[in-house]
This record gives structure tokens, sequence and C-alpha cells, in this order.
């Protein structure tokens, strides 16, 4: 008599005929999967498609970070050029000013002082001078030696600079030409505050006095004024990148996500290595048209190294990424079947990606379908 079979052992066989009908699937017309990779039917190869690597010559580019800092060569700091108290601060931060702007006024005791040094420096030059011609026509008359005349002409020419170093440092005080003619002629002169002007040209962007604050002559930081239109931008490259930037290399900087990328060049390669992060620090000088790029502002840096390099590029679309964020790329083999294979990415050159290692000349990768043959391989 016939044993009838148990409910439970039906289900497993129902179970184990499933899992032989999705393995012939994926194992093709062969129904044998080649070791360590998987294979498509002819209606899924349709949406694959492949490429064959060779090595190729390209240029690479350098992406990293860095920081906004002023230009060195276009700003400066202002220092009190006298002593005495703040009375008046007559710009803010983010002023433009012109060469010679007045900043700030001081009250300054030293305006008598001043004038009395230039009193005497002008009756010292001009007695030095009159001298000196004395002694030229002396000598063209056979009066004195050569000697002499030019000892008084030089004489003259010191008492001259003197003078004029005096005149230059009232002028510094607010006194203007009127008040220069009166002070020679002995008169009282009537003048307002000293005045602290912009020696250059360009945009207040540190203040570093207030109302009240005694200053001392040479000294005194009192402003700092830049020309924004170019900032110097200090980026860092590590020791796998640094042979390919050079000085004059392009480059770009972007503030932002969705931010425009502003021109720039490379301007200088540092001969030290941080000893912290192991980076050389470059300087790339970048224009600055509207402001965006403010001091201490964190970046990103593409720098187009102009040295021509050679290795094996793949299309970004075919770099596919696994559960632990790493990169991949499918592998074509000759018997078929596909494998799945871990790469070391390298730089980007546009819309492709060098392979470092993982892959050689003459494979075929995919290209197209990458995404899919992941869906495939994980069903």
């Amino acid at each position: 008599m016939r044993r009838r079979r148990a409910p439970a052992a039906l289900a497993a066989l129902a179970l184990l005929a499933a899992a032989c009908s999705g393995r012939a699937s994926r194992e093709g017309d062969s129904g044998k999967a080649p070791a360590g990779g998987f294979t498509l039917s002819p209606e899924q190869r349709q949406k694959v498609r492949t490429l064959a690597l060779a090595p190729r010559r390209f240029r690479r580019s350098i992406e990293t970070t860095g920081t906004v800092g002023f230009d060195a060569d276009l700003a400066t700091q202002v220092v009190s050029p006298l002593s005495g108290p703040v009375s008046r601060l007559l710009v803010s931060l983010g002023t433009g000013v012109e060469k010679g702007q007045p900043l700030a006024e001081v009250a300054s005791p030293d305006f008598a002082a001043d004038a009395s040094a230039y009193r005497k420096a002008e009756a010292l030059a001009r007695n030095a001078r009159r001298i000196a011609d004395l002694d030229e026509k002396l000598y063209e008359n056979g009066g004195i030696a050569r000697r002499d005349m030019e000892q008084a002409e030089t004489d003259a020419i010191s008492a001259e600079a003197d003078r004029d170093a005096a005149r230059q440092q009232l002028r510094s005080l607010g006194v203007d030409d009127a008040g220069l003619e009166a002070i020679r002629e002995n008169r009282t002169v009537a003048v307002g505050p000293a005045v602290i002007r912009a020696p250059v040209g360009g945009v207040v962007v540190e203040r570093l006095i207030t109302p009240g604050q005694l200053l001392q002559a040479g000294t005194t930081p009192c402003f700092t004024v830049a020309d924004l239109s170019t900032v110097w931008v200090m980026a860092n490259v590590f020791q796998i990148d640094l042979p390919f930037v050079e000085v004059g290399d392009p480059a770009s900087v972007t503030t932002g996500e969705g931010g425009a990328a502003l021109p720039g060049t490379v301007q200088y390669v540092s001969a030290l290595v941080d000893p912290t992060t192991r980076a050389v620090a470059v300087r790339v000088a970048a224009k600055n048209p509207a402001g965006a790029l403010r001091k201490d502002l964190y970046v990103r840096v593409a720098i187009q190294s102009r040295r021509d390099s050679t290795g094996l590029l793949v299309p970004a679309s075919a770099v596919l990424r696994d559960d632990e964020n790493l990169p991949f790329v499918f592998v074509a083999r000759p018997d078929g079947a596909f494998d799945r294979r871990r790469v070391t990415l390298g730089t980007r050159v546009e819309d492709e990606e060098e392979i470092v290692s993982g892959l050689a000349a003459g494979e075929q990768i995919v290209v197209e379908g990458g995404l899919f043959l992941q869906f495939a391989e994980s069903q």
C-alpha cells in the first residue's frame, strides 16, 4: 500500500522547484553559471553596453579646499602718523576710499612742535641755499676752492630735505598750503584736527581704532585698506597631486553649492609641508568682481594641471557604489559572464573618472546598464 506524502513535504518540494527555475534563468542556456560571475539572457544583454579600456593622455584637475585672504600686494595696514586721541571716525567698514581720503581725525598735541620744526627747517634751508649760491659765484671768480663750493651745495640740499620732511608732517596733520605759508611768515595759524589719510585706494576692510583711543605715532595700526578686485586663496594640495601643480596653472574657486566658479591662477607653491595636515600650501590669485570672496571664507578650489598624464579613464556613469560606499565597476568576461570589480579612483576629468587600480588595459567594462546589472545580481 502506497504512503501519502505529508503536506509539509509537498511544500518543501515546491520551494525547491521554484529555486531551481530561478537559478536556471540566471545561469543562462547552459544551466551552469561561470565561477565568480553571473550571466544574462540575450534579451537582458541588449540593455548593457560595454567599452574596451585603453590608456589615454589627459590633464588632471586637482580638487581641494582653501581659505580666502587679502591680496597682500593690494592691501595695506594704515598706521597712525601722529600721536593723540581719536576725535572722530570718518569711514566705516566696507567704505570705498581713494588715495589720500581722510579716514579719521585726531586731536594731536604735536602741532605746535611740528610747526616750530617747520619754521626752523624753512629758515635753515633758505640760509643754506643762499650760502651755496654765493659760494658758487666765489668759485667761478676763483675766490674759494671747488671742495668748499661742493660742500655748501651739499649742506643746502640736506637742509631742503629736512624742510620738505617737516612740511609733509604738517600736511599729514591737515595743514593746507595757506596754513604752511602762514607758518613760514610766523603768523598764527588756526588748524583743525589732524587727519589720518588712506595711503592707497580700495575698501576699508578692518577698523582697529575707536573714538577716544590714544594713538602713538608710527606704532598704532588704525585701518586696513584693500583692493578686493583680486584676492588670495590658500589651497591645500597633498603629496599625490603635488607633482601636477605648477605656478601659472589655471584654477577656479567656488564658494558653495550652485555658486559661480571664479577664475584664478596659481601664483606660488610652498616649499614646506604642514606637519599636521601633511599638505602643501598653494596660493591662487582669484578674480573677485562682485566681492563674493571674503576674508577667511572656506571655498572649493579646482586646479587645472598643464602637465600631461597617461592613464585609464572610464565614464563616470560606469562607476557604482556598494553598500559600504566603495566604488566598483562591472567587467564583462570573455565567457559572457560579468564580474563586480572594486576600483580605486583618481582625478575626475570632466565626465570621466581616472582608474588608479582595479582594472587593466584591454578589459571590457559596462558603461551603460550598470544599475540593471546591480539589480539583477541581487536577485
